[in-house]
């Protein structure tokens, strides 16, 4: 970020940023963690990170240039390394302690801050969702990134977040080469999720594997099912009333594997009906209409990604070399989940609800509060500025919609899945299962 004249304001602004940033940037949670001699300590080399996040520069040297400053300028008798070179070899080696510690960091603040939001209609519910990022198109990025295999693509990095919805907040989240699935991210931060969780999907994540390690885990899910998916009813496996319907694929019944026992809940978008099942089989804990109103606030999960790809403009990455590559995604997110959390902290101290955030807004006043500081006396502090970052609460009259938008996706939506009565066979052979796990 390019340096001004007023520096003696700027500098006495800066405590006030630290001080926001205190909200999940905390020495103490480093103090754990040896660098090995670098010229960065773990501190030092997560708050670069972070701040180099913030910063629009074009290049990543250029960015770390002026966070040295801003670092220096903070922190006088601090020892920092010189180059950028030698900033990135430290980060991408001690990244994956930095991010352990931190993360989890991350999860108990917005533990402790959210009060009233932890929960929504009575569950810890949280969205899922996967994002492709592009990369440069180095060889050594397209031998190990690789792409998902579509036209005139390149390498990409595959990106899976679990967002809090009533936070709007991030809770985990997974890297790997563009080829990789969400399903598995999923069940790799299903450890992650805390007590009463109800993790609210889109037809990507169905399946009966999928499905049978999230019951497994104890976790209850809410997902949208469409054209590739068969439920059957009347299968009589349950003694649940309701909305019943079964999961069961052939491939599974050969192998002697349970049905599933999900419920089906239908709603209807003003267009066509649109089919969700969940594992919660009690209307009385998770009725229709509060599961369309999680349904409708997964669209949280597509908002963060707008944010980090648009807002923050990390749409492709800069690094040449894959593991550069996946840490500057990484911190990329943390910047933007570090943001988030401290401007939604003043948000909730305000009285506000902090999914009315608006990160552009907040990440300007950030940007402000490094380059220049108050112009002006009676100018505001940068934690009330953060309280204030909330989206314009005007009613639009007119469609938001691009009138032409050459490059748009136009993915097709999921059809109606496919619901039958089950037939003799399959009704013999759960009856047999039923008393075969019963008797065991």
């Amino acid at each position: 970020m390019p340096r001004t004249a007023d520096n003696t304001s700027a500098k006495a602004h800066r405590p006030d940023l630290l001080k926001a940033m205190s909200e999940f940037m905390v020495p103490g949670v480093f103090a754990a963690l040896d660098t090995g001699g670098w010229a960065w300590s773990a501190w030092m080399l997560a708050l670069g990170a972070i701040l180099m996040v913030w910063d629009n520069a074009p290049s990543l040297a250029t960015r770390f240039e002026s966070v040295r400053v801003t670092l220096r300028e903070l922190f006088p008798k601090k020892p920092l390394g010189h180059s950028y070179q030698g900033f990135i070899k430290a980060l991408v080696k001690h990244s994956p302690a930095l991010l352990s510690v931190l993360t989890a960091h991350l999860r108990r603040r917005m533990a402790d801050m959210a009060g009233t939001h932890w929960l929504c209609h009575g569950w810890c519910a949280f969205a899922v969702d996967g994002s492709r990022v592009e990369c440069p198109r180095t060889k050594a990025n397209q031998e190990t990134l690789r792409c998902a295999g579509k036209k005139k693509t390149g390498p990409q990095l595959f990106l899976t977040t679990i967002l809090h919805m009533a936070l709007g907040l991030p809770w985990a989240f997974e890297i790997g080469p563009g080829t990789d699935s969400e399903r598995n991210h999923l069940r790799n931060l299903l450890c992650l999720l805390p007590p009463r969780a109800l993790l609210v999907a889109d037809a990507g994540f169905v399946g009966y594997d999928l499905l049978a390690t999230l019951l497994q885990s104890d976790s209850q899910f809410l997902i949208r099912v469409g054209s590739n998916v068969t439920l059957l009813r009347e299968l009589g496996y349950t003694r649940v009333r309701g909305n019943i319907v079964y999961l069961w694929p052939d491939k599974h019944r050969k192998k002697d594997l349970p049905p599933l026992v999900l419920r089906l809940v239908e709603l209807h978008d003003g267009r066509k009906p649109v089919f969700l099942v969940t594992s919660v089989l009690e209307d009385s804990a998770l009725g229709d209409v509060q599961a369309g109103s999680l349904y409708r606030m997964r669209w949280g999960v597509e908002v963060f990604y707008r944010s980090l790809k648009q807002t923050l403009g990390r749409r492709k990455m800069n690094s040449e070399a894959p593991s550069q590559a996946t840490c500057e995604l990484s911190w990329a997110v943390i910047g933007l989940w570090g943001l988030s959390l401290m401007s939604a902290q003043q948000i909730l101290a305000g009285g506000d609800d902090p999914l009315a955030l608006s990160v552009a807004t907040a990440l300007h006043r950030v940007g402000l509060a490094i380059r220049h500081g108050p112009r002006s006396p009676k100018a505001r502090r940068l934690l009330g500025q953060l309280r204030d970052a909330l989206k314009d609460s005007y009613v639009r009259r007119t469609s938001k919609k691009a009138r032409d938008w050459p490059h748009k996706k136009k993915d097709k939506p999921p059809g109606l899945p496919r619901i039958q009565i089950a037939s003799q066979e399959q009704l013999s052979q759960a009856k047999a299962l039923y008393v075969k796990i019963m008797a065991a």
